[in-house]
């Protein structure tokens, strides 16, 4: 679990320096690889458009490094490294460059919840107090009160599908409030029923059939494999001056399901194949992730089942953010009407917006406005 979205840092503080780009022309290769809608030469040009644009904000946004992946299907038409993952040593971003993807990785977190459904080992719809230590959890979490579970239900009312769809608070079911500890829970069923541990099943159902060779999960019992902690992207801030300054370790976490790991760009595009394609769920399992809880009164809520999913300016949007203030932040969104997807990794906290425990407005972000200006329907 990672700290997130209960405020976003704005930053008024002089232009940083531009930064070196790293450009890398890199494809997908899948059994089902889907035709594209449109000639590869005006994807190409509006590739080149957005990788300019995209440094542009990056420099604003004051991220020192930025990895950025364009897929149109499972093709990738842009694969772009910006700036330097290691300002100190001048080692430049590469879309292979490993980043922490704080709360992206609850989308790997769906996955694996609604494989083990296909396997017929959970119940997404089974009361959360049956699960072991979830009423010893739950009560302990309200006692200490707080904006996550001040008003959390500890009852038989609620059920995984509520925690993972970000309807636990109040009444189960009824309203939307993002609530990273309790979906950070969901790894307890998961791992209960399967018997195995919760970033075990992330290395079996995600990571080995997507073939996402450059990730790996990590809490506080399990290490950053070598090859990945030579390689990460330092995370940085800006200090009183106006000066990026390396941040201080980010805090161990449990083995949960609200973040814990570690990725490149490019295997999240290698997700991303792997869901439209098939390779991961059924197409009915990845209809119900993407689908929108719908409450008994007839109100459409933001949030599938590990994903947000509003319409927004006419259109349906897939995407997930990931957020660890003064350190990382990440952006994974689906546009399925354009049949575009973009990745964004970034090693501060820049790609933040400000938003609400209660909204999901993704237009309030510039790399997303200029995403959907660039990449037309």
């Amino acid at each position: 679990m990672s700290p997130m979205h209960t405020r976003r840092a704005r930053w008024s503080l002089r232009r940083a320096t531009t930064l070196c780009v790293c450009i890398a022309a890199l494809e997908l290769t899948t059994a089902a690889q889907a035709t594209p809608r449109k000639p590869a030469s005006r994807d190409a040009a509006a590739a080149a458009r957005f990788g300019a644009r995209v440094d542009s904000l990056r420099v604003a946004a004051h991220i020192p490094g930025l990895a950025v992946v364009v897929l149109h299907d499972t093709s990738v038409v842009l694969a772009r490294g910006l700036g330097f993952a290691d300002l100190e040593r001048k080692i430049a971003v590469t879309p292979e460059t490993p980043f922490n993807i704080a709360s992206v990785a609850k989308t790997t977190s769906a996955v694996v919840a609604l494989r083990l459904v296909e396997l017929g080992l959970l119940d997404l719809d089974r009361a959360m107090t049956s699960f072991a230590d979830f009423s010893e959890f739950c009560e302990d979490a309200k006692n200490h009160g707080g904006i996550f579970f001040g008003d959390y239900t500890c009852d038989s009312t609620l059920t995984l599908r509520h925690v993972m769809s970000m309807e636990a608070n109040g009444k189960p079911g009824a309203r939307f409030w993002y609530n990273p500890p309790s979906y950070s829970w969901a790894s307890r069923p998961m791992q209960q029923i399967a018997g195995e541990p919760f970033s075990s099943l992330v290395t079996k159902h995600v990571f080995e059939p997507a073939g996402m060779l450059h990730s790996a999960r990590i809490h506080r019992a399990l290490p950053l494999r070598a090859d990945l902690a030579a390689e990460i992207a330092k995370p940085y801030h800006l200090d009183s001056t106006g000066t990026f300054v390396l941040s201080p370790p980010l805090k161990p976490q449990g083995d949960g399901a609200a973040g814990g790991v570690i990725a490149t760009a490019m295997d999240l595009a290698r997700f991303d194949a792997a869901l439209t394609t098939g390779r991961l769920l059924s197409a009915a399992s990845r209809a119900e992730m993407w689908s929108p809880t719908v409450t008994a009164t007839g109100d459409t809520l933001p949030y599938g089942i590990g994903w947000f999913v509003k319409d927004v300016a006419g259109e349906r949007l897939l995407w997930h953010t990931g957020l660890w203030e003064g350190a990382y932040s990440a952006l994974y969104l689906k546009a399925p009407d354009r049949h575009f997807t973009l990745v964004l990794l970034a090693n501060s906290d820049g790609l933040g917006w400000d938003s609400r425990l209660d909204e999901a407005e993704p237009l309030r972000s510039p790399f997303v406005r200029a995403f959907l200006e660039s990449f037309a329907k």
